[in-house]
């Protein structure tokens, strides 16, 4: 099981690079599909996008793609909003995190695909309304098992008026604060199996250098329907689920 989860956590790494995820929303569906519960599923997703992030925004930032000065306002917002995290995951249902998975990823979608990749207006930069985005998405998501990335990315691109690049390299770099919040929360509501999420998350390290290289190398529009493609992925395994609970 060990080495099947390390092999799994190399692909949902790459995954978490290309796409500038934590890679929660590919993790949290494959696990239900092979068998795991919501709960263990969520709490191995945050584990593991503590690796997967840290390492991930590191290239970007070595690659020019991350600017820290907007990034960390969303960052330190998603820490404070995760920290509730564990405590909603432990009293919600199983029929209720994953409506809320699917819904979130309905969302993003819609509103992703009506958004250009190219920002045409200027970047709002308000670093007050940045953390409120920040802690709002990260109190919600990381409750599903998901950093946060694949519901930032539209706002940040089809609301703030971020470049798609500019807003995925931000979007992981969010998940590093989101995702080690969320780890510490989960893990003190006793939601975490270690062992497993270690293999996951040592297996991220090495997916998400080569993942995050190809999103840099990847022409914007192709980027935006790989993303599109994910979106519709992931709301199928997850409804299909869904189903499977009722």
């Amino acid at each position: 099981m060990f080495i099947a989860l390390t092999l799994l956590g190399i692909i949902i790494g790459f995954a978490s690079g290309f796409f500038g995820i934590g890679g929660g929303t590919v993790l949290v569906p494959v696990l239900l599909l092979i068998g795991f519960d919501i709960k263990t599923a969520i709490g191995l997703a945050a584990m593991q996008m503590v690796f997967s992030s840290t390492l991930g925004s590191y290239v970007n930032y070595k690659g020019g793609k991350l600017i820290l000065k907007d990034a960390l306002f969303l960052g330190f917002g998603g820490f404070v909003g995760a920290t509730q995290s564990g405590a909603i995951v432990a009293a919600a249902n199983d029929f209720v995190l994953m409506s809320g998975f699917i819904c979130i990823l309905l969302f993003s979608l819609i509103k992703f695909l009506r958004t250009p990749v190219n920002a045409n207006k200027e970047a709002v930069t308000n670093k007050m309304l940045l953390f409120l985005i920040g802690a709002f998405v990260g109190m919600v998501s990381l409750s599903m098992g998901i950093g946060g990335a694949v519901f930032l990315t539209p706002i940040l691109v089809g609301f703030l008026g971020y470049d798609i690049k500019r807003a995925v390299s931000m979007g992981l770099f969010f998940v590093v604060f989101s995702s080690i919040s969320g780890f510490l929360s989960m893990a003190w509501h006793g939601l975490i199996d270690f062992k497993m999420g270690l293999a996951l998350g040592v297996g991220s390290l090495i997916g998400v250098v080569y993942g995050a290289k190809r999103s840099h190398a990847i022409e914007k529009q192709r980027q935006k329907w790989w993303l599109l493609g994910l979106y519709i992925v992931l709301i199928l395994i997850t409804f299909y689920e869904l189903i499977g609970e009722l």
